[in-house]
């Protein structure tokens, strides 16, 4: 398997596919490198170089103790970018990998990325508080947290029907689409998939989004039960230099692997060759 290693000696896993300008891919909450094969394939087709890693905690990953939060994933990103010598690189993150691109481009700059792609992204801030009152209260990430510790396998299970909106009349999921997302959860630490949690809800990217000088693109459905649109893809754009907002009308949180991947890819590709 092809691992780089992260400044705490960290193994961190990742899949290299196709030649060109690379894209590189960040995976939400509780996946790994595997969520996005279908997007791999599709840019090394269209004569890109598509590149995804295994967050760490998560996968073929290392499970350390400790650093499971959005700096050191930030971190991770950043050793996996420079180990590879990646130059012009366009960055997609989904759900809290959308949080990881964020946090990698506040944090380190963007002398080796052109351009990022935020797709049902956490960013700028899940959590209410005094001074982000629109936020989702605590109780709701506790929920979470209460069914990865209770049964997180059951809890996987169940979190497939709000990922995908297979609670919506007419929405049909697969059994192997859900099959498959319990799979990935499975292979995520607990303390991993534990921690991570606050990561995505806790983590305050609104400063990060206004130091970014590159054009980004913002996909989100307008009927993500995960991430609501109003508080995050339409206040996230409003905090960037250079955004363009694309709102999939009836699309759920799980949009690659559904009937809307087709679009995203689409639009993936016109904004890296535009």
């Amino acid at each position: 398997m092809a691992t780089i290693t992260a400044f705490d000696g960290t193994p961190i896993f990742y899949k290299d596919w196709g030649s060109g300008r690379p894209v590189v891919f960040s995976h939400g909450w509780p996946l790994n490198a595997d969520a996005w094969d279908a997007q791999l394939r599709f840019v090394a087709d269209n004569g890109l170089r598509g590149i995804a890693h295994d967050r760490r905690g998560h996968g073929r990953s290392g499970q350390p103790w400790n650093g499971n939060d959005m700096d050191t994933y930030a971190d991770d990103l950043a050793a996996l970018i420079e180990e590879l010598d990646l130059r012009d690189a366009v960055l997609v993150g989904h759900s809290t990998g959308g949080g990881e691109v964020v946090r990698y481009l506040g944090r380190h700059g963007t002398g080796r990325v052109s351009k990022a792609v935020l797709l049902g992204a956490v960013p700028p801030f899940l959590l209410q508080t005094e001074d982000n009152p629109h936020g989702a209260p605590i109780g709701a990430f506790d929920s979470i947290r209460d069914g990865v510790e209770r049964d997180r396998s059951q809890y996987y299970k169940d979190l497939t029907t709000t990922f995908y909106n297979a609670n919506r009349e007419g929405v049909t999921i697969s059994d192997g689409t859900r099959d498959a997302f319990w799979l990935a959860g499975m292979q995520v630490g607990l303390k991993a998939a534990y921690d991570c949690i606050a990561a995505f809800s806790e983590t305050d990217f609104r400063a990060d989004l206004l130091t970014i000088d590159i054009p980004v693109l913002v996909v989100h459905g307008d009927d993500d039960q995960i991430v609501p649109v109003a508080i995050s893809a339409v206040k996230t754009a409003e905090r960037l230099k250079d955004a363009t907002l694309k709102v999939y009308e009836g699309a759920p949180h799980g949009i690659v692997g559904g009937p809307y991947q087709a679009r995203f890819h689409a639009d993936l590709l016109d904004f890296i060759t535009s």
